[in-house]
């Protein structure tokens, strides 16, 4: 149930005659006794050589190409703020307490009660953060039941395996965000997946999800976050 929801010629003229005049304003401003004698229909040359035009004049500089001044500084600059997203599929490469909690999540969802999450949740402020939905009160395991099909959470239970069974991704290493996040599509963008990884993430959702997500612009379903030092995150669903 989860999976189906989540589912101008006059103006042409007119630049035309400027361009021309403004590409005779130099001959004008370079030669100008030599243009107004021409006008006038005389041959005789000018008396005296034209001056050059006085620094300050109306000629002004060629502008130089836009592109010299940041010629390659936008890409070293996009890759810097999205850098390659490293999926990891070795949980032995994540800390020891990382592990553990994501062993104690499969076992709370394999045992088929919801109340067993209820001790792996830290409560109060900095706590885990459910961003489930409005429903449930104070209550974290009511809320997560809120967002399930049926009316014993069995669904949420069923996704959390099927999230953690994912790769998974290490996020702001050295920061108070640091997270080891189940699965990797939440932090990789979907447009870059190949197609083993588009297999994989169909096992989450469906073809049209997918495609729904492509055009929202990210994964927007379940997701997992484990602290470096083994808190249960954050679980949340949508972007």
């Amino acid at each position: 149930m989860l999976r189906s929801r989540l589912k101008g010629l006059a103006r042409s003229g007119s630049m035309l005659l400027s361009a021309g005049l403004v590409s005779a304003l130099p001959l004008f401003c370079a030669t100008p006794s030599m243009a107004l004698s021409e006008l006038q229909g005389q041959n005789k040359p000018p008396e005296a050589p034209a001056e050059k035009p006085a620094t300050g004049a109306t000629t002004l500089p060629a502008p130089e190409p836009v592109q010299n001044s940041q010629s390659g500084s936008k890409p070293a600059a996009d890759a810097k703020a999205n850098p390659p997203v490293e999926v990891i599929y070795d949980i032995s490469k994540a800390p020891e307490p990382v592990r553990k909690m994501r062993e104690k999540l499969v076992e709370a969802a394999a045992s088929g009660d919801l109340e067993q999450l209820r001790a792996l949740i830290t409560p109060g402020s900095g706590g885990t953060e459910l961003a489930l939905g409005e429903d449930g009160g104070n209550d974290p395991i009511q809320n997560i039941k809120s967002v399930s099909g049926d009316p014993d959470g069995l669904e949420v239970l069923a996704i959390i395996l099927d999230v953690l069974s994912t790769g998974f991704a290490h996020v702001n290493p050295g920061t108070p965000d640091e997270a080891y996040v189940w699965p990797y599509f939440a932090e990789k963008p979907l447009n870059t997946l190949s197609a083993p990884e588009k297999v994989e993430l169909m096992r989450l959702v469906t073809a049209g999800d997918f495609e729904n997500m492509l055009e929202y612009g990210n994964y927007n379903f379940f997701r997992i976050g484990i602290a470096p030092n083994g808190q249960w995150k954050f679980f949340s669903a949508g972007d």
